[in-house]
């Protein structure tokens, strides 16, 4: 019965206690002030999408320890050994002292923009170039044979003065009858040639130039008594042709006899209409070999073959002292300037005109001046034909001589509206001509700026052999047959009334040389990764990370420099709302809320910030604010 009684008031205990406890479940909580927020979680939270570390160490301690730079961890791992962490951050910084040295003087070569040839042979058939010969015989031009024989006479004169040489034996041949219009002329006879003082041991020949007041004179100075002698001959033999009619050079006839006796190419006989002619006032006579001819195979007896007069006839003796034919090898379509890439072949002789052709292609701005054609060149043309350097620096020298002479050199094409320096016309034009000419020389003048080279252009290369010709065994069938050619019969026996001239391709092989940019772009961007590979051993993509580095600090400067002043805004002093009221607090209706006003009040006593509300991105950074929520405003007593 105890036992029983005993379980009965156990069982009533439990009953009551379940009772109580599932009151207390049913209980509803007293309220009570709220609690904190928890604070935000630390780990296995969900990142955004852009996270900005705390700090700058952070910042610098994760870029150190994933990046791809080498050396970049060792700043790190070794932060316990200051030591070790100098050491490696004295050897980052040369590095990186270095790589900067070596990307300057990289840049630096870059902006010089260097080239390179590059040779490479070609085989392929080629056209012949264009060859002119000249016979070396000019005439005299019959409105101004008597202005002529004034000037032999004057020059015979000064020979004898200086070198006690009689030429009175060739008065006689030289002279012609008076014509019954010609041009009015002034033989300037202040101009004559004289000593000049001595240079060392040899003694100077020149003559005296000076303007129209007759002051600024200067000596023109020879070594040399012979080019002297035609240097002044010929000043003055182009001041009277200047007095010719523009329309006579259209009309000087054509030469005595034959110059061409015979003309072959690969066996075949030249035609009339492949040939050329024009009158040179100091070279004579000129044929252009002008055939479109396509050379097979290299070889004499492939080329062409020509057989050509030499006469020395006594015109004008004083004008040149060679006795030969002037030949020049030229592009087609180019003037040829026989006075300054031709060259002779002496009489009684055959010579072979051995050609090489190279082809140049140079690279235009910002590598060189080169020029595709005539159009983008300051200077204007005056021959009708292709654009060379040559014919442009002629073009130059004479709109400058125009300019500044008033008057055109007569060796040269005339701009429109402009005339031939003459004496009669233009007084003391020969002191400002070679005035001029000395600054051509030293290069003083802006033409070689605004002349330059073609982009493209091919050159010859020229080598000659000569033999005598004919021989002593084959001479007498050899001048007979060429005869009946139109060699004249007293001719018959005279080697040196002759010359054969061969040209030929030496090789179908010609060469092409290109320029090319030492550092294009791609070797540029090629060379500094190899720089930063060997002192980082980075890519790219390490510069991206770099980059990234930079993007990072920039925003977290923003955002730290945003949090002061934020802070320093809402510890700013604050009006009292009355004049004699002091400690006065704010009430909790005028507290800055989050949309930035009071709750009750709607006009504040002081002026107050709208609460900034960072975007997600900048959550991590500022999650120790947000979780604190508003702080009140403090203010002190007036």
């Amino acid at each position: 019965m105890a036992e029983h009684r005993s379980m009965d008031g156990r069982m009533e205990a439990a009953t009551r206690g379940g009772s109580h406890l599932q009151a207390a479940a049913q209980t509803p909580p007293r309220p009570g002030p709220p609690s904190a927020p928890p604070p935000p979680p630390k780990e296995g939270h969900q990142e955004g999408l852009v996270e900005l570390p705390a700090s700058f160490r952070e910042l610098l301690t994760f870029f150190c320890t994933n990046a791809t730079i080498h050396g970049a961890i060792r700043l790190v791992c070794s932060r316990g050994n200051r030591l070790k962490t100098t050491s490696w951050g004295l050897l980052s910084l040369g590095a990186l002292v270095a790589l900067c040295w070596q990307l300057g003087l990289l840049f630096e070569r870059h902006w010089h923009r260097p080239v390179l040839m590059a040779v490479s042979v070609h085989s392929e058939r080629k056209l012949l170039p264009l060859v002119t010969l000249c016979d070396g015989n000019p005439r005299r031009p019959s409105p101004v044979l008597r202005h002529l024989e004034l000037l032999d006479e004057f020059a015979r004169e000064n020979i004898d003065s200086l070198y006690n040489v009689n030429l009175s034996q060739g008065r006689a041949a030289l002279s012609a009858p008076v014509p019954r219009h010609e041009p009015p002329f002034h033989l300037d006879r202040e101009i004559r040639l004289q000593r000049l003082s001595h240079s060392g041991s040899r003694v100077r020949v020149g003559f005296r130039l000076c303007n129209s007041m007759g002051g600024d004179c200067f000596y023109r100075g020879y070594t040399s008594g012979v080019a002297a002698v035609q240097d002044w001959y010929h000043f003055h033999y182009v001041d009277i042709l200047a007095l010719l009619p523009a329309a006579w050079e259209d009309s000087h006839g054509s030469q005595d006899g034959h110059f061409v006796l015979s003309c072959s190419y690969d066996g075949l006989d030249c035609q009339a209409r492949q040939f050329r002619t024009f009158h040179h006032p100091t070279y004579g006579s000129c044929y252009t070999v002008d055939g479109v001819w396509t050379a097979q195979r290299p070889g004499i007896t492939h080329g062409v073959g020509l057989v050509l007069r030499v006469e020395q006839q006594p015109h004008l003796p004083l004008l040149s002292t060679l006795a030969g034919i002037r030949v020049m090898v030229h592009g087609r379509n180019h003037t040829p300037f026989l006075g300054h890439h031709s060259f002779s072949v002496r009489p009684g002789t055959e010579a072979t005109i051995s050609i090489r052709e190279d082809e140049v292609h140079r690279l235009g701005s910002p590598y060189g001046h080169c020029t595709a054609g005539a159009e983008g060149v300051e200077v204007e043309l005056l021959h009708n034909t292709s654009y060379t350097r040559q014919a442009c620096l002629v073009s130059c020298f004479q709109q400058l001589m125009v300019e500044t002479c008033s008057c055109g050199y007569y060796l040269h094409p005339l701009p429109a509206g402009a005339e031939y320096c003459s004496s009669a016309r233009h007084p003391a034009w020969g002191h400002c001509f070679y005035r001029l000419y000395q600054d051509l020389e030293t290069h003083r003048l802006p033409c070689t700026s605004r002349c330059p080279r073609p982009c493209r252009e091919s050159a010859f290369k020229l080598s000659t052999g000569t033999s005598r010709w004919p021989s002593a065994k084959s001479a007498g069938w050899t001048l007979a047959t060429l005869g009946e050619q139109g060699l004249p019969r007293q001719s018959h026996r005279q080697r040196s009334s002759l010359a054969k001239i061969n040209i030929v391709y030496q090789e179908l092989n010609y060469r092409s040389v290109e320029e090319a940019p030492v550092y294009s772009v791609p070797q540029l961007l090629s060379a500094m990764g190899s720089l930063c590979s060997l002192w980082f051993g980075a890519s790219v993509l390490s510069l991206l990370e770099l980059l990234e580095l930079l993007l990072d600090a920039s925003a977290l400067t923003l955002v730290l420099g945003g949090r002061r002043l934020r802070r320093a805004w809402f510890s700013w002093p604050r009006a009292s709302p009355a004049s004699g009221a002091s400690s006065i607090k704010p009430e909790a209706s005028q507290m800055p809320t989050p949309a930035g006003g009071t709750s009750d009040d709607p006009e504040p006593s002081g002026p107050h910030l709208p609460r900034v509300m960072l975007p997600g991105v900048l959550a991590g950074v500022s999650a120790e604010e947000s979780w604190a929520g508003p702080q009140p405003l403090e203010t002190l007593d007036t």
